[in-house]
């Protein structure tokens, strides 16, 4: 398994080692112990599935602490566009953005820890999205910030994806009062 940080270094780009064979594949999607090596010393208490069509685009969302959640996500089957925008007040990559492809091919995973706001949107048909969390999700606590805010201008290349009524309503990332 290696694990890469991106260009926002609290983000981590995640490639496990795949065994392929005439007989389909194996890989580990997650070790416990060889996350603890590399300091990731996280608990996960959730697992979460979604199942999209081409075009949907789900997010931006997050957890106001102290249901902040950290993320580990992979996609099973299709592909998406996945997008973590840094929240964090103090970090000096407040309101910056990276984007990664994951998908059944690639079988990359990204690590999205507490203070990213996170999006994704689906590539193919019946995509289906899978994530670990660090902590229980709270109605109470979850917050949104505008897909397409022209502030954080993130590219998601698509024309005109498929929204649910509060991503098309959320607020401008200029009216955000982060809680982290």
């Amino acid at each position: 398994m290696k694990i890469t940080p991106s260009s926002i270094p609290d983000v981590l780009i995640i490639e496990p080692r795949v065994f392929e064979d005439s007989r389909g594949y194996f890989f580990e999607a997650y070790n416990q112990e060889k996350f603890y090596e590399q300091g990731l010393n996280m608990e996960f208490v959730q697992d979460n599935e979604s199942k999209s069509q081409k075009g949907v685009l789900r997010g931006l969302h997050f957890q106001k602490p102290p249901f902040a959640q950290g993320k580990l996500i992979r996609v099973i089957k299709g592909a998406v566009l996945d997008v973590a925008v840094d929240i964090r007040k103090e970090s000096p990559f407040y309101g910056k953005w990276i984007t990664e492809i994951l998908s059944e091919q690639n079988k990359r995973m990204v690590y999205i820890p507490e203070g990213f706001a996170h999006g994704f949107l689906t590539l193919e048909d019946e995509t289906i999205f899978f994530y670990k969390c660090t902590q229980f999700y709270n109605k109470e606590s979850e917050g949104s910030i505008r897909w397409n805010d022209p502030d954080l201008d993130i590219r998601w290349d698509f024309p005109d994806p498929v929204l649910s009524e509060k991503d098309k309503n959320a607020p401008l990332f200029k009216d955000f009062d982060s809680p982290f």
